[in-house]
């Protein structure tokens, strides 16, 4: 038995079933490589979903906590408080979108930046309603899963939802849904089921992750903007999965030249360290009563200093040039295979900077969804030493999320291994008719 499958042994009987996991047990990793524990080598283009943008262990991060380490690893900022922290907000409040005074608070998860926030916009609105969109994942708790655009497997069990959380369907151009159809599906909500003054919060990802990596056009992003400014309501940008240099900007919002009033960021923000953190406008975010927001371990010291890290590298590698030229050869050896005959399979290329996703359709005419050889392709990939995610409302999305540190060698030689693995799902797909 090799190691693996003794640790999928022990995992299974250890481990609640309901924490999902992949057959790849890492025992060390560098860049975009990582290796598991019988010694496979493999090409990492999930980067601990969009968490490793600046690579498995940067040496700038590394030393940057093992600097802090030898210092203090814990106080809590609510009981001692250091100066670390304090400069990362300031460092967060410039770099946001925005031409207006703000301030930051640091968690430790993205789910947690997405509750804050919410009470945040509660708090400064007086209102309880709350707005997200059809395919949105915005974390796995109470709030975060009645955000959630998608049941399977979030919502699915879990029973009654929060009250007052609605939502309406985002623009998806693949599938026939226009900026100017969900707006109006958003004024219908408006006027069907809920006054706009009773709205304190529209949240989106600029970018959906879990949902298909569907890009908000930037028309849509202006007219919520407007939508916000016309009734009073806090728009939130949950920029967690394409923040930190990935699409090729700072955030994803930049893209759109819209300014959300709330951001909420973490994966990529700290390195592969734990940290989250909400950044906006100041009378917003200090709405909250004093005590009313933060954690024990908020803004721990040692994900700080990755952060601080993480920001100095983004700068001097030039990481959002990074994203665009990595994303460009994605997306180009994409295109290429999806105009090639026999992989009609391939409906749809898309993503921003080196955010970069391709949809898998049984027929491009009606574009009915392949959840199974998305599954066959993502098995495909990682038997051949490549790590790929699936995602999408109906699973049949496959995402590529590089490190932006990945050598360009290392994206052919994954491209290479991703082109085989689809024609071999092809094929076994098509044998088995």
């Amino acid at each position: 038995m090799s190691r693996s499958e003794e640790l999928k042994t022990r995992r299974t009987a250890a481990v609640a079933s309901g924490v999902g996991t992949r057959g790849i047990y890492a025992e060390r990793a560098e860049n975009a490589e990582l290796w598991d524990v019988d010694g496979k080598r493999y090409i990492d283009l999930a980067a601990g979903i969009a968490v490793n943008n600046t690579g498995h262990r940067h040496p700038k991060v590394m030393a940057a906590v093992a600097k802090q380490a030898d210092a203090f690893t814990h106080t809590c900022f609510h009981v001692a408080p250091y100066e670390s922290y304090v400069s990362l907000a300031e460092r967060l409040n410039k770099s946001t979108p925005g031409d207006f005074d703000k301030k930051t608070m640091l968690v430790t998860t993205g789910a947690e930046a997405v509750e804050n926030a919410v009470k945040m916009a509660r708090a400064f609105t007086g209102r309880s309603g709350v707005i997200a969109f059809s395919g949105a994942f915005h974390g796995r708790t109470l709030m975060g899963m009645a955000l959630c655009g998608k049941v399977q497997p979030y919502k699915k069990a879990f029973g009654a939802m929060p009250p007052e959380v609605y939502h309406a369907a985002f623009p998806n151009s693949y599938h026939g849904i226009t900026p100017e159809m969900s707006l109006a599906q958003l004024d219908q909500l408006f006027k069907s089921t809920i006054d706009p003054e009773r709205v304190a919060a529209i949240i989106l990802e600029p970018v959906q992750g879990e949902g298909g990596f569907n890009i908000a056009p930037a028309e849509f992003l202006r007219g919520l903007r407007e939508v916000c400014d016309t009734y009073g309501i806090i728009l939130i940008a949950d920029e967690v999965q394409a923040g930190m240099a990935r699409t090729g900007k700072l955030f994803a919002m930049e893209h759109a030249g819209v300014a959300a009033d709330l951001v909420t960021m973490a994966k990529g923000l700290a390195g592969g360290f734990p940290l989250s953190a909400v950044t906006g406008r100041s009378e917003v975010v200090d709405a909250a009563p004093t005590g009313g927001i933060g954690g024990t371990y908020a803004g721990n010291p040692l994900a700080v200093a990755a952060a601080h890290a993480v920001l100095d590298v983004i700068v001097e590698e030039d990481l959002c040039a990074r994203a665009e030229e990595v994303g460009n050869a994605l997306r180009e050896r994409l295109d290429a295979l999806a105009a090639r005959q026999g992989l009609e399979a391939i409906g749809d290329v898309r993503g921003l900077g080196a955010m970069v996703a391709f949809e898998l359709v049984t027929d491009r005419a009606t574009r009915t969804p392949d959840a199974a050889l998305t599954q066959a392709i993502v098995a495909e990939a990682e038997a051949r030493g490549l790590i790929i995610l699936p995602c999408g409302t109906h699973g049949n999305v496959v995402r590529l999320l590089p490190p932006l540190t990945i050598p360009m060698a290392q994206v052919d030689e994954a491209l290479d291994i991703l082109e085989a693995s689809i024609e071999a799902a092809v094929g076994q797909t098509r044998a088995a008719a």
